[in-house]
């Protein structure tokens, strides 16, 4: 069957390419789990013989995933000694104009994505951030776009700070037999950090000057909240000024409904009866204490009496992510709120409250919503995590000494490694293991850092490298860029991390990294060349998504803090794409310079 062949490529071949188009397109157009999206991918190979057993559970055993897996643990030791939170507070100081801001935002970000998760370092600094901007005068949006950049371009300047990096590194060392430095890429890394620094500033106009969508939550006179009256209510019966339910403190009665009878403006005589339903505008926390002075719930309530008003509720707010399932819904036509146990109670979008009652406003991804809920304990983030973001479910860390000794582990590890002295691998065992024993992180918190979902999309990427370089994919891909592209190293590689660029904007860097890994290391010894450059190369375009929301987590982060449109990263993201691109060919190349093949 491998014999029939169309178009130069043998049956599995065709399986391949087939399979890799349909994962990107469930990918792209459904919300199905992306780790559920690969694991089926590698059963497609696996079932139709493109992979035998021990190929395509190979990612699972891969070198770059389990030191993926470890570092996790690694992560969990600095995260609650509070190490990310003494940088943040040490780091930022009072900057007297908009350039210093940017470089005292972008440079300790970068620096902490080196080492650790961007999307851990952008959560902790988007509060922060947008407190910090109050007090500079500057809007929060011209500071949130640079924060998720900064995650980015950090990211690759070491091996362990993004996972392409450790993916490339991990199949090049499986192909050549020669382990890259931990800190092989930082000085292309810092070039292109410094390189993207000067072009943010340069082209500071084209940041929106908007208001953040919690910046409308802020100042809470405009709230709308809507109440019930229970049937047990003592004061059924009365008029709405006996009750004294019309001008209450924090706001003011705007809307009676009543059955299906909406009474506005509503008048003092109008007559209380249960299940009448109340909506308020005005200070929502105060307004929110009807509930035990007037024995009022709230009006989603499944239950209707004083017993089943629940105590210790707090406000919190929440970013829809991409991908929800709650774009496009209305609250009032799911049961999202009952079975989280949360309830809505405002929605902003793009900086502004949505002037209408919140169980009737159609979301849509990157809106503000503001929630009551039970305490932190009992609001399940991680569950809700395909949905919402929660920005204050951060772990609250407290400084001792375990800060300190939880640094010495990091950077013992990072020296380790650079200076040759142990594999990347066991370093990191080591230091995760160092992270347990001087109790920087508990065992139950370490195994609960471990991110098995995006493990599981790390494994399947290897697997699809693999599958796409077995099958002669990358090698007739490469052959067909020599053709368009010539014989001309630079130009090869400038084109190939080009639509890498460009790849890595609508799927995962690392699905990226994994998929042009085969193309790149063919194109490269077909030119005569050894890998080593192009390979560095392809890590940091891979990593270089700044144009769309959906390019990277981090910039889904920002969007609904920074009251973005999805434009907003495309006018100053694709310039970014090209500047980044331009940089990184030219500091590769004079770091690496090409060396033939022997």
């Amino acid at each position: 069957m491998e014999a029939i062949e169309f178009l130069g490529f043998n049956i599995h071949a065709w399986i391949t390419i087939a399979t890799v188009l349909t994962m990107f397109t469930v990918l792209l157009t459904t919300k199905l789990r992306t780790d559920l999206v690969f694991l089926g991918a590698i059963g497609v190979l696996f079932v139709t013989g493109v992979l035998d057993a021990k190929e395509a559970f190979s990612g699972f055993s891969s070198t770059s995933v389990v030191v993926i897996g470890v570092l996790f643990v690694v992560v969990a030791g600095l995260t609650y000694t509070g190490v990310l939170q003494w940088m943040v507070k040490h780091l930022l100081g009072q900057p007297d104009s908009y350039s210093k801001a940017i470089f005292r935002l972008m440079l300790p970000v970068a620096a902490l994505s080196s080492f650790l998760s961007n999307t851990t370092v952008v959560a902790l600094f988007v509060n922060i951030v947008k407190m910090w901007s109050k007090k500079l005068g500057i809007a929060p949006s011209k500071l949130l776009i640079p924060l998720s950049y900064a995650s980015g371009m950090g990211g690759v300047c070491t091996l362990i700070g993004t996972p392409p990096n450790l993916i490339i590194s991990g199949l090049y060392a499986d192909h050549s037999g020669q382990t890259m430095n931990v800190l092989a890429t930082t000085i292309p890394g810092l070039f292109c950090l410094f390189v993207g620094i000067l072009s943010i500033l340069a082209m500071r106009k084209l940041l929106p000057d908007r208001k953040a969508s919690d910046n409308a939550f802020e100042s809470t006179a405009d709230y709308t909240v809507e109440m019930m009256v229970t049937a047990d209510n003592p004061h059924i019966g009365q008029t709405i000024a006996e009750a004294g339910l019309s001008q209450v403190k924090g706001g003011k009665l705007i809307e009676l409904i009543h059955y299906d009878t909406v009474i506005s403006p509503v008048a003092d005589d109008e007559p209380v009866m249960g299940g009448d339903r109340l909506v308020y505008a005005g200070q929502v926390d105060e307004l929110l204490d009807l509930r035990e002075s007037h024995g009022l719930v709230n009006a989603d309530h499944p239950v209707f009496t004083m017993s089943e008003i629940e105590k210790n509720r707090q406000l919190r707010t929440a970013y829809i992510t991409f991908g929800s399932s709650l774009i496009g819904k209305r609250m009032d036509g799911i049961t999202f709120e009952r079975d989280n146990n949360m309830v809505l109670v405002a929605v902003a979008r793009r900086g502004q409250r949505i002037d209408q009652l919140p169980h009737e406003v159609t979301l849509q991804a990157g809106d503000t919503l503001l929630f009551e809920c039970p305490a932190k304990a009992h609001v399940d983030t991680d569950r809700l995590a395909s949905h919402l973001h929660f920005f204050d479910s951060q772990q609250v860390a407290n400084f001792s000494n375990k800060t300190l000794i939880s640094t010495v582990i990091m950077l013992a590890m990072v020296a380790l490694s650079a200076l040759g002295v142990m594999p990347l691998l066991q370093c990191a065992f080591i230091a995760a293991a160092a992270m347990l024993i001087f109790g920087c992180c508990s065992p139950d918190q370490a195994m609960k850092s471990v991110n098995w979902d995006i493990l599981m999309v790390f494994a399947g990427s290897v697997v699809l490298g693999l599958a796409i370089q077995k099958t002669g994919i990358a090698e007739r891909m490469a052959f067909g860029i020599l053709d368009v592209c010539g014989t001309n190293p630079i130009v090869v590689m400038t084109a190939i991390c080009l639509v890498g660029t460009f790849i890595t904007e609508f799927i995962s860097n690392t699905a990226a990294g994994a998929m042009f890994f085969p193309i790149m290391l063919e194109a490269a010894e077909k030119l005569g060349y050894e890998p080593y450059p192009f390979l560095i190369a392809l890590m940091i375009s891979v990593s270089s998504s700044f144009a769309t929301p959906i390019g990277s987590p981090t910039h889904m982060l920002v969007y609904g803090p920074g009251g973005y449109r999805f434009s907003d990263f495309m006018r100053i993201g694709l310039l970014m794409n090209l500047i980044i691109l331009a940089a990184n060919i030219l500091i590769v190349n004079i770091v690496y310079p090409l060396t033939p093949l022997p």
